[in-house]
This record gives C-alpha cells, sequence and structure tokens, in this order.
C-alpha cells in the first residue's frame, strides 16, 4: 500500500529539508513495529545484510552512529558489532519512497555476516539451471 504522506512529498525539489521527527511519524512500521533494512557498504555498495528496525533502533543509530537493529528471535535491540567487534559505522540513512523500508550505508569493519562471510549474500541463485551456489567459502 502507498503511504499517503510520503506520495504527497514526491514532488520536493532535490535539496528540500524535512524535519525528521514529521517523516518518523509518518513511517510504515508492520504490525509488530518492525521495518526492514538494507545494509551496504558504503565504498563498495556491496548488500552485506538485511535486518530490521523499530523506531527506538532506528533513534538509537542516529544518536550513536553505530547501526542498532531488533533482533526478533531474541526480542531485545542489537548493535551490530557489539560481541563481534564487527561494528556498522553508519554513514548515510535513506528512505525508501512509501515509507516502508530503510537502506543503511555503513563503514563495515570485519565481516557483517555471522558466518565470517562479508555478506550475507552468498548464496547465487542460478535461474537457468535450477540451481544455488555458493559464492563465497566461510573463512
Amino acid at each position: 500500500m502507498h503511504n499517503v504522506y510520503f506520495k504527497s512529498i514526491e514532488s520536493l525539489e532535490k535539496g528540500q529539508q524535512l524535519v525528521l521527527e514529521d517523516i518518523v511519524d509518518e513511517l510504515s512500521f508492520n504490525a509488530d513495529g518492525l521495518m526492514p533494512v538494507v545494509t551496504q557498504d558504503v565504498d563498495s555498495r556491496e548488500v552485506l545484510m538485511l535486518a530490521w528496525m523499530n523506531r527506538e533502533a532506528m533513534e538509537k543509530t542516529l544518536a550513536s552512529g553505530h547501526v542498532t537493529y531488533w533482533s526478533r528471535s531474541r526480542q531485545q535491540f542489537w548493535v551490530k558489532g557489539e560481541t563481534s567487534g564487527h561494528y556498522q559505522a553508519l554513514q548515510s540513512m535513506r528512505l525508501d519512497c512509501d515509507g516502508d523500508a530503510i537502506l543503511c550505508l555503513v563503514k563495515q569493519s570485519g565481516a557483517a555476516c555471522h558466518t565470517g562471510r562479508n555478506s550475507c549474500f552468498y548464496f547465487d541463485v542460478n535461474h537457468a539451471t535450477q540451481s544455488v551456489s555458493v559464492l563465497v567459502s566461510q573463512p
């Protein structure tokens, strides 16, 4: 469903600024109060991972500069790198045109994936052969 508020601001010109709190109030979090977050390396543009944020995780991320997610399995905040040391320093946060997804551009220190790989997206699906290949071995 297209967010009415975001539809109303589609025609804004490049460089126009809006108040962050006003935008956050209009975001479309799901029934669990969460929104998907795609995390991408700011330099290589490699997609590192997909996770979830609630409003408070977003606020913690913006306040600290370290990306904070909401762990659905543990039902708690999760600062990326807190246990592994592989932090994500926020460089930029972007919202999509419907206000229902977040893109975080980060400086990644170490691996982003819990398997030790740079990216969580290491399974390559081949539509022609209907097979899946592993792109990167676990370190």
